[in-house]
């Protein structure tokens, strides 16, 4: 008797793609622009996003929404919504290391994205799972802090290799740390030679307009 064998996590990841593909669709529509940003936990990801929105808002009138997704907490979606005032809301994923296309759409559901002209991700905090997952997202964006090092790219292919654009946080930090740009740049450059490379300090502002000079110029393409 042949025994039938079924490769679940294909079927799994196919099934999601398929559903991301629908969730884009329905964002096209709707005029809103979604983007996954992914980190290591500590990687500055909510500073940063912080930052950001401050300076879109003296570029644009964007209205701006920001999901937050964790394990369990809602400090980060505090942070958001009383530093910046933007619509935020928080996705536990009840022990789940990464959110999906399905999960995204209850997010941007409750979040209320048709309103909105960009919603931000903050995908759970680490560098494996959240980029085998398409979460339905027009753009991911993975976010390197530099005490992490520059060698992540080697250690995480996967990650930046689904990266559309790639900041490099806490340069403020470098002098402390052994970080070589160069470096860094060649590593990245074996996963992916597409994705651009934005070097910003969430703290002190740094290569955060340039950023969201190109962030913005995507929302108004998308749109």
């Amino acid at each position: 008797m042949d025994i039938k064998t079924i490769e679940l996590k294909k079927t799994i990841l196919e099934d999601n793609d398929q559903d991301a593909d629908l969730l884009r669709e329905q964002l096209k529509a709707d005029r809103t622009y979604y983007i996954n940003v992914m980190s290591s936990p500590g990687s500055g990801k909510t500073t940063t996003l912080v930052s950001t929105i401050h300076q879109l808002q003296k570029m644009a009138d964007l209205k701006i929404g920001v999901m937050e997704a964790d394990i369990d907490s809602d400090v980060d979606a505090h942070t958001i919504h009383d530093e910046t005032g933007v619509a935020a809301v928080q996705l536990h994923t009840g022990g789940m290391c990464h959110l999906d296309a399905e999960m995204s759409r209850q997010g941007l559901r409750e979040i209320g994205a048709k309103e909105l002209d960009l919603v931000f991700l903050e995908n759970v905090g680490n560098l494996v799972c959240p980029a085998e997952f398409d979460t339905g997202a027009v753009k991911n964006a993975v976010i390197l802090s530099v005490p992490e090092g520059d060698d992540k790219p080697l250690k995480y292919p996967l990650m930046f290799k689904e990266a559309d654009v790639v900041l490099v946080t806490k340069i403020d930090a470098m002098p402390a740390f052994d970080f070589d740009k160069e470096r860094f740049l060649e590593n990245l450059a074996g996963c992916s030679d597409r994705a651009p490379v934005f070097f910003v300090s969430g703290a002190t502002g740094e290569g955060i307009e340039l950023w969201c000079e190109w962030l913005l110029q995507e929302v108004q393409q998308w749109q």
